[in-house]
């Protein structure tokens, strides 16, 4: 009797969470062929068609759906008696992978991750950068990183000291020739650059001084979904933009723009490293959250 083996179960459950073989690929570091090839496989011993597949979408057939239902739970189980088996590990090894925003991402490589992969010479680590929200146990990270108020209630959040802030800001020669907004309000009169969220929204933009707070629908003449492309937009004088501090902290500091409305954007959330509550994490695992605990420590007043 043919006996699957871990791979190709593997190979089945990814593409079904990710919806593409490309992404599965990426997520198990296989090539796409090599799992196109590990599916076909499982689907010619087992003599069924697991997915639908045509040039733009790959799509669960009813017997996939059934299979995968009973499989994916088994295969949790499976990983998290190896993840039990790694955590005796006296040395910190394999692979960690971690799902951050950009803007976190950026914050958190120099003093948390590189630091960690000098101390840890045989860990990995595959960090993914997304805007969404993702569910990191289904998608199968071992950690994430989001600003507390984001992190999931059945999280383990591990603070990080890196005080999360918007800095709206402008170019040196867009505020000669338009003038300086001074109230949030102010910014109605002032194209800017606009931002559509992840979820397809339009964002607002947040502002509070002394426990009032506005929400501002801005108006501009471009809308972009990702925020290099909205501060070279603004590095150009086309308009007024609003970014997370850290993506603009440098041009701010050389001049390239100038920060505005300074005393309407107070921080508004820590940055935090979380992850599930497992009984039986790995070495690496447990070793990366205690420098991550280090770094928030050293971080405090």
């Amino acid at each position: 009797m043919y006996r699957p083996g871990l791979g190709e179960l593997d190979a089945v459950v990814t593409i079904a969470r990710t919806g593409s073989f490309r992404a599965a690929a990426l997520a198990l570091d296989l090539s796409t062929t090599a799992l196109s090839n590990a599916v076909a496989k499982l689907e010619g011993k087992l003599g069924v068609r697991l997915f639908n597949r045509t040039t733009r979408s790959v799509a669960l057939t009813d017997a996939g759906r059934a299979f995968v239902e009973q499989v994916a739970p088994a295969l949790r189980d499976i990983h998290g008696a190896m993840d039990a088996v790694r955590s005796h590990q006296a040395t910190p090894s394999g692979t960690l992978r971690i799902n951050a925003f950009a803007a976190g991402a950026r914050e958190i490589v120099s003093p948390l991750v590189v630091a960690f992969l000098r101390l840890h010479t045989a860990v990995h680590v595959d960090l993914v950068t997304e805007g969404r929200l993702v569910d990191i146990v289904a998608d199968g990270f071992d950690l994430g990183v989001r600003r507390a108020d984001l992190v999931p209630a059945d999280m383990i959040a591990v603070p990080l000291g890196m005080p999360q802030r918007y800095a709206a800001v402008a170019a040196p020669g867009y505020l000669r020739a338009h003038g300086t907004p001074r109230t949030p309000a102010d910014l109605l009169r002032h194209p800017c650059v606009r931002v559509r969220l992840p979820n397809g929204a339009l964002f607002r933009w947040p502002f509070e001084k002394q426990g009032e707070t506005v929400q501002i629908d801005v108006e501009g003449p471009i809308t972009l979904d990702e925020a290099s492309l909205a501060r070279a937009v603004v590095l150009e004088g086309l308009g007024i933009g609003l970014f997370l501090e850290q993506n603009v902290r440098d041009d701010v500091a050389e001049g390239r723009l100038v920060r505005l409305l300074d005393d309407w954007t107070p921080p508004f959330g820590d940055l935090c490293l979380y992850y599930p509550g497992r009984r039986n994490p790995s070495a690496a695992l447990k070793a990366f959250v205690g420098l991550a605990r280090e770094l928030g420590r050293a971080a405090k007043p």
